[in-house]
This record gives C-alpha cells, structure tokens and sequence, in this order.
C-alpha cells in the first residue's frame, strides 16, 4: 500500500495522541485512600491508658472516666464564607485596610484568629473545594475534571456533618452541588464558569441571606461568592472594580457576624469562617504556585475567643488541608479518614488541658492510621515514632490528672505532651503528602512504549517522506501476517496478564475490556515490526558513500546547522526545571539567531555570491521571475505584474538596484525589533513575571484612552494585513467583524468610543460578540465553499489558495476578538512578519518546504508566549471561553479557551499551509512535506519530555513545573494532529498530480 507523507504523519500524530492520552491516564495519579466512606465511620480510639492499675475505668469526682466517644461539639451553628480567589494581601494588606473595615477590626481587636492559608497546585477551585472538606490533597488531574466535576466518593466533612444529623445549607458556585449531591436542606447553585458576571453570581447569593439568619432550622451554613474571581479573570487583581467588590464582601460579613452575636446562646457559641479556596496571580489568573495563587486568608470568628490586645502581628501560616480536621472537632464530627491536615489548636485554646490532649490525639490516630493503610513500614516512620511517644507521655499525664494531681507539674507535662503532639502532626501530616498519590506506572509504560515506536518511525521514514514523489511503500500484510508479529502479541499479552493479576494498586489499562487491551497490544506489534522493516530496508538499500565530499558537505546550510542544534538543544533543556519555567527565553533565542542566519543568507546572496559566482545574476533573475510568474498565476504576497513579458525581461541589476533588495536585507532586522517589542509586551514566565510591563501599563484604568487607540489601529492594520486576498464580499464581511470586535470591547468597558465621555454601563456584550461569530462564520464558510469547489469540481490551485486565505481570515478575526485589548499588537505583529518573511525572504532564498516548516514551527512557538502563555497554568485566559455565551457551555468554552491559547501555533500553521499551496513553482509534494515535518518537531519534543517526566516524578517541582508543562504538550499534540488532518485533506490535489 502506498502512503502519502502527509497521510502517514496524521496516521502517526493519531497513534501518537492514544498512546500520550494513556500515558497522562497513568501519569496523573490516583490519590491515596483509606477506607470507603460507608466504612469511615468506626469507633473513635480512646483516651491513652494509663500506666498500671489505672487502665481500668476509674472513680473522679463521682463520675466514670468515659473519655472514648467522639467530643461534643464546640460550636453550636458555623456560617463558611468562602470567597473566590480571595488573596491573603485584599484581607491583611492595604486594600483591606481601606475596603474591608469591619473585617480589619475584627482582626486586629475583635475575637478571632487569623491565618495564612497555603493551598497546594493546582490553585483550582474543584480541588481547593476537595481539600477544605476532605482534608486531603487532591490528584492534578482534577485540573480536567474541574469543568465538569462529579459526585465526590471520599470521606468528608460534609458527609460526616449529614450523616450525624446536621442540616446544611448551601448558596454559590454550583461546583458544591455537584460534589455533593442530596447533601443540603436547601441550595442554590450558581455557574462558576460564566466569568463575565461580576454581580448577578454574587447577588443571587446574598438574596437569601436575611431569611435564613432569622431562621433556626440550620446548623451549617456555607455561602460560595465568585464575583471576585471572575473580576480577576476579566480585569485582574489592580482592577478598579476590585475595592467595590470587597467592600460588598466586607457588608456581608458584617451582617452575618452581628446577626451570629444576636442569636448566641449561653450554652454554645457560633463560628464565622472566612477564607478562601485561591488568590490570584498578578494577571488575575490562577493555577500555579506563586504566593499570590497559594495564600489566602483564613479567619475564624467567634466569641468563644479571647478578644485581641497587644501589639498586631503578622497572620501565622497554616495549610489550607487543615481546615477540615479543625472543624471536625469544632462540630463533633469524626476526622475524614483522608484527611492530611493538622489542626489548628488556637481554635481550641480556650478548652481544658485535657480536651485539648483529647483533640491532637484523635487527630494523630487519624493520620498514623492513613499512613498505617498506606505505608509498608509504616512503623520506622519518624511521624509514627513521634506518635507514639507522645501517646505515651498523654497516658502518663492521664494518670496524674484522674489521681486529682493539680499542681503546676500537672501543667508543664500536659504543656510537654501538648508540643510532642504538634510536632508529630506536623512530621505525619508531611510524610503522607509527600505520598500523596501512587503512579499507575503500567499504563504510563505502555503509553511511552507507543510514543516511542511513533517517533522512531517517523525518524527512519524521513528520507522517504521528503523525497520529491512524498509516498512510500507500507507493506503492511508481510507484517501482520508474520511470525515475529505474533511472537511479539503473544509475549505482551503475557505480561498484560501477569501485571493485572499481581498489581496491588488499580490499574487503568488493566481495567479497560480485554478486547481493547488485545487491540493496543496488536497496535504496538505492528509498530515495532514496521521499525524493523524500516530499518532492514535501510540496510539493504545502504550504497557506499558519494566520491565527491564537496557535494555531501555543501547539503548541510548554516539554516540546517541551526535547525538541528535549535531542535536538540530545545529538547535537552526540557530536563531542568529552571529551563522549563522560562521556556520562552529558549524560543526568542531560537529565532533572534534565525533572523541573523537569514540576514547572512540574504547578504551572501545579494553580495558575496556576486562577486563570486558569475552565473549569480541568472540565479537571482530566475528566482524573482518565479515569483512574478506565482503573482500573475494568483493574488498573493507579492504585487503582481502589470506585463507578464516586462517582468520576466527585467534583468537582475535592475531587481538588485530596486527597493526590494533593500526592504530584503531588512527585513530580519525589522524583525528582530517587532519581537524585542513583544518581549516588552507581556512578561510571562515565573522568574520575572511580576515586573511591571506594557501590558500592565495598557489594562490600567487611567490609560484607558491610550489602550482605545492601540485597539483600534490594531483593527485596522490587521484588516489591511489580510484583506489582500480575500473576495470581495470577506473584505466587507471582515470590516464589519472588526468594528463588532470593537464594540464588543467598548460594551464590556476595556475600551472607549471617542465620542464616549461619560463612563458607560458595562454589559456582558452578548449581542455584539455573537455579531463577530457571525461574520467569522461567513467568512469561513466562504473559503470552506472554495476549497471544496478545488477539491470536487474544479482543480484550479488560485480557487484553493483563496479559500485557504479566508480560512485563514476567518481564524483571525475569530483572534481578534477573542485576545484582550493590550494583546491585539500581537496579532498584527504575527501577520507583518509573515507578510514580510513570504515576500522578501522564503521566496527571493528559495527554501525548501522542511526548512520553511522548521521556521513556522519556531514562530508559532514564540507566539505562544509572545501572548502571556508560560508553562503554568495560571496563564490561561479563561475568560476567552466565554466571548458571547449567556451561560455555561461545555464544547463551545473548551473550544474558545482552547483556541485562544494555542492561537499563535494555530495561526502559523495555518499559514504554512497557505503558503505551500500558493507556490505554483514548488513541487507538488510540498505539502506533504510540511505536514510531515510538523508532526515530526511536535512528536520529538512530546517523546522525550515524556521520558523526562518519567524518570523525574520524584522531583520536588514535578506537581508545580513539570506536570502543567506535560498538560500542555498533551494538547499541543492532539490539536497538532487536528491540524495535520486538515494539511492532509488539502493536500489531495498533489497526490492527484503525483500519480499523473
């Protein structure tokens, strides 16, 4: 059977992309676990025995020592207030001072006690909400299931509280009734994902705030507020709209807190809870680990508390995991079984000595008992020993305290057991979070296994692939039907048996059915039978090496030098985390040394060769005259023409001594300064991602004006940029789509009209966003009508070529409104520099389609960064997904934020395939090549990164660098493959003149 190039490489990417999607099944992991929740609830340890005679029940003060039940609760009603991506520095820094009053004076002279929480990456709100309640850490995975999240299985504190009769009501981010479903009295949910809601989200919150605080029919309430995390993903954490929103925060608490005080019994106190699941990084963004993602304030509140004197110190630092342990105790509850966290002793200061022993020991029970069900050696565990000797020393204090001992010995011992407690909490609780999941290293072994097989078969099918006919032979019946085929199905199907039956942990591929495992296994035969097919061709068809050297040294250019040692240095750099962080310093290095080696290139061949070679001038001639020949055949880059015959007639001296020659040996210069200006654009990375850059300067609410103008000449160079080769109709269709992008931006307040003075009402730009999508839609539905035209009916290349554009266009309005104001630079600068490298550089240099492959690959790289984009997950625009949507929509959001990220790639292989189909002088293969070389510099950097990340997933940063940075490349590869599919399907007019 006879494959194409491009045909083989998407066939490839597929391959590719299964065996990526089983290895990060595998990767993520599965967090550790204790028993099932319908197990949790056993019979909590009692107080320790005593010493001696004294382990008996005993008589004090009349009263049988019964200390073996769970405590009574503390609290008699407990208000959570979480509010989204509440930064420590917006309750504990100046803008609480000036927008939260009340809140501030309850911290620094009222009765409470405040915290820095630290949450653990991924800073997301489903698996913050998982680790308040569960008091365990969540997997990384939860990333993914963050848009969709399902009933939550584990032990939990709100479980716990229903099972123990405790009525809960629920108001706020829709997120809870998902996780726990049937659990409240009474809810309403509110979609989190609608990111453009500032005050509807919050309001129908607050609603039901006075009807329930009069009410008495509740014991645990729980209000969810998003409208400031929606307000960092639309405007950022300097925002304007920030202090107004922390001030309708500051009231609410206040009510709450007043309404508590009036309805306190003598019996029992209330507790108001205050924190959050996230902050926000400086964009507004979050996910990551930057102290601005991780910190957030935690408060309790209540009059059971000490009022506050003394000088004002700096909140202590907990873990955000503690939460759920404290509260357990605070309401009576058992300690969830996952639980990691510690508990906050403060809380409980104001109880007997004796109480407090009572809670840090159940609390320490709990987590020897997770790190027992979780750890072969349990018992040499420093945390275990700890434990241990501590509950030795409680059972002593014990002894002394039912012996009636109440002297200041009885004090310091008890103060004694008090800090070993502590210190075994904090050593247990560390122990099992560094065991907080167990890799399915099967199915990781077996994904790997086909990335691997993939990219060396693309490696041996290079020469066939990029010679002149781009088909090769694939003989694939000698291969299925083979004795070492079967050898090889037989031997991993062995292995497959002898794993899933001897694997102590669950396994992904071990539960997938035996048919599907049967076929991976065939799929993996098949592969390494192809490899060594390949490879036994290679040796048969080996020849002796060419007699001439000079003709085999001169292949390799200074493009192809760099290309290689770009590619292997860019690959090896994925191994330090530091190089990973800063990825993008590797990319605008890569290609400022491109733009220098083809600005050699182009004065070699506009100097040097000159003076060298005599035949130059006809080198240079019949390459211009191919290109004016290309400009009559079809509308592109380069102006056509006016005379056919006048144009081929032109001499070289003439074309040399034009403005062309001159704007050519520019062009890698005006380059290099259209990156160094994106570089000042967005600071991206993590080392110097706080400094101040343009970007920040441009979304400031007091340069508003400024940011007006850069939007709208943006529009209007990215209209003249892509307008050359659209029809009539996408031109018109174009101009309208741009001015609907700039009244979406001026409906949603980012931008002004200039006759607007006063401030005007901020909508959510509904009906003009939709207005775009329509016009986007037209326009790509034009150039889809054209290319099936090319494909079908007509094999005319200038109809495919004009379609491909108004694809293109289409893509690039769809961009345009999609990027944030201060980024539509970014888009013009995108579409300068490949209007500048087509006409004055790939043309006059004459590149082959690899080598013009290489170089969109490189850009597209750096434009991913040029956008904000960093390996972290913090950078992604969330509020993209939601351009023109009323509420939450699955598909549409992915795919909005989806395209909106990965825009640059997306935009530069688009454009290389534009390109090559417009090169009438090219080979008909080009695009075959193209799409091979992609697959080929996307498969490379995924395998070995792969491989990586394998042996590293001990690394202290594998949670906070290398997995976000593996999330990515994942879906680099599955749109890569969408991508290739599309090169494939435009590339059927080739093969049709390939088998002519």
């Amino acid at each position: 059977m006879r494959l194409r190039s491009g045909v083989f490489a998407s066939s490839c990417l597929l391959v590719e992309a299964l065996g990526v999607a089983l290895f990060l099944r595998g990767f993520f992991p599965v967090p550790v676990r204790s028993l099932p929740r319908r197990e949790a609830r056993g019979d909590p340890p009692a107080e320790p025995a005593p010493p001696g005679p004294a382990a008996i029940p005993v008589l004090f003060n009349g009263m049988v020592s019964n200390w073996t039940k769970i405590p009574p609760p503390l609290f008699k009603k407990v208000v959570i207030v979480l509010i989204d991506a509440l930064r420590d520095d917006f309750v504990f820094g100046s803008k609480g001072k000036q927008f939260m009053p009340y809140t501030t004076q309850v911290v620094e002279k009222g009765t409470s006690y405040s915290f820095i929480a630290e949450a653990k990456p991924p800073t997301v709100t489903m698996p913050r909400i998982k680790a308040l309640m569960t008091g365990s850490i969540p997997g990384f995975i939860d990333v993914i299931v963050n848009l969709n999240s399902p009933a939550l299985l584990d032990d939990n504190l709100i479980w716990q509280a229903k099972t123990a009769g405790k009525r809960i009501i629920f108001y706020g981010d829709d997120t809870w009734v998902k996780l726990f479903p049937k659990h409240f009295v009474e809810y309403d949910g509110t979609t989190s994902f609608f990111v453009s809601d500032f005050t509807e989200v919050d309001d129908n919150v607050t609603r039901h705030l006075d009807r329930v605080l009069k009410r008495e029919d509740w014991d645990l309430l729980i209000l969810h507020y998003l409208g400031l995390d929606h307000i960092g993903h639309m405007t950022g954490p300097n925002s304007p709209l920030v202090g107004p929103k922390l001030r309708e925060m500051d009231n609410i608490l206040k009510k709450i807190h007043i309404s508590l005080l009036s309805k306190e019994e003598a019996s029992l106190p209330n507790l108001l809870v205050v924190c959050g699941d996230h902050g926000m990084s400086e964009t507004g963004s979050h996910g990551g680990s930057s102290d601005g993602e991780v910190h957030t304030p935690l408060l309790f509140i209540s009059s059971a508390f000490e009022k506050r004197s003394g000088p004002l110190t700096q909140p202590g630092f907990v873990q955000q995991t503690d939460l759920a342990s404290t509260l357990a105790v605070g309401l009576g509850l058992p300690i969830s079984r996952n639980s990691v966290g510690n508990l906050i002793l403060p809380v409980v200061g104001g109880k007997t000595m004796r109480e407090q022993l009572r809670f840090v020991h159940l609390n320490g029970f709990q987590l020897s008992r997770l790190l027992q069900e979780n750890t072969p050696a349990y018992e040499k565990d420093p945390g275990y020993e700890h434990f241990k000797i501590a509950e030795k020393s409680h059972g002593n204090w014990i002894k002394l305290y039912l012996e009636g001992n109440n002297s200041e010995i009885l004090l310091n011992l008890g103060k004694k057991v008090l800090k070993q407690y502590l210190e075994a909490l904090k050593t247990l609780s560390s122990s099992l979070s560094k065991q907080v999941a167990q890799y399915d290293v099967y199915s990781m072994m077996v994904g790997t296994v086909i990335i691997m097989e993939v990219l060396l078969l693309l490696l041996l099918s290079l020469p066939k692939a990029l010679s002149s006919q781009a088909e090769f032979e694939v003989s694939l019946s000698p291969q299925l039907f083979s004795l070492l085929f079967y050898l090889m199905c037989l031997m991993l199907c062995a292995v497959h048996v002898i794993v899933c039956t001897s694997a102590e942990s669950s396994c992904y591929f071990c539960s997938m059915s035996w048919l599907t495992a049967v076929g991976v296994m065939m799929l993996i035969s098949a592969l390494m039978c192809s490899i060594l097919s390949a490879i036994a061709k290679i040796f048969e068809n080996s020849r002796p090496p060419l007699k001439n050297p000079v003709v085999s040294s001169s292949s390799w250019s200074e493009i192809d030098v760099l290309i290689l040692a770009g590619t292997i240095g860019h690959v090896l750099s994925l191994g330090a985390s530091s190089f990973i962080e800063e990825e993008h310093q590797t990319w605008y290095f890569l290609i400022n040394t491109l733009c220098l080696v083809l600005c050699q290139e182009l004065c070699r061949n506009n100097f040097l060769l000159k003076e060298c070679d005599p035949q130059h001038s006809t080198t240079v001639k019949q390459n211009f005259d191919s290109i004016g020949e290309a400009s009559e055949c079809k509308n592109i880059d380069i102006p056509a023409a006016r005379n056919s015959k006048v144009g081929k007639a032109t001499s070289s001296a003439e074309f040399i001594k034009g403005s062309d020659k001159w704007i050519s040996l520019a062009s890698p210069w005006i380059i290099l300064i259209c990156c160094r200006l994106l570089r000042s654009l967005n600071q991206t990375g993590v080392q110097w991602a706080h400094r101040p850059d343009f970007g920040h300067w441009l979304t400031s609410s007091e340069q508003k004006s400024e940011l007006s103008f850069l939007a709208a000449v943006s529009l209007l160079m990215i209209f003249f940029l892509v307008q050359r080769r659209c029809s009539l109709v996408s031109k018109i269709a174009m101009v309208l789509g741009l001015l609907g992008v700039y009244s979406y931006r001026a409906a949603i307040g980012n931008v002004i009209f200039p006759w607007q003075h006063a401030s005007k009402d901020i909508s959510k730009g509904i009906t003009e966003a939709r207005f775009v999508y329509v016009f986007v839609l037209g326009i790509v539905f034009t150039g889809t009508k054209d290319l099936l035209k090319s494909q079908v009916i007509s094999a005319d290349s200038s109809v495919k070529s004009t379609g491909l554009w108004e694809v293109y266009s289409g893509l690039v309005l769809l961009a345009a409104l999609l990027f944030r104001p201060h980024n539509l630079p970014v888009l013009v600068f995108c579409l300068l520099i490949q209007t500048m490298m087509t006409k004055y550089i790939w043309r006059p240099l004459k590149f082959d389609a690899a080598q013009i492959t290489i170089m969109h690959y490189w850009f597209g790289q750096a434009f991913f960064y040029f956008q904000g984009n960093s390996n972290g997950i913090a950078t992604v625009d969330v509020s993209a997904g939601f351009v023109g949507l009323e509420s939450y929509v699955e598909i549409p959001a992915i795919f909005l934020t989806a395209f909106a990220t990965y825009a640059g790639p997306l935009l530069w292989a688009i454009h290389l395939l534009c390109y090559l189909s417009s090169e009438v002088n090219r080979n008909s293969a080009a695009v075959g090549h193209g799409c091979f070389c992609y697959a080929l510099m996307r498969s490379i950097p995924v395998a070995i990164y792969i491989v990586l990340v394998t042996g590293l997933r001990y690394h202290l940063f594998i949670w906070s660098v290398f997995s976000p940075k593996l999330l990515y490349e994942g879906v680099h590869v599955f749109i890569t493959a969408t991508i290739c599919l599309f090169f494939t399907a435009m590339d059927q007019n080739h093969s049709h003149k390939v088998q002519d």
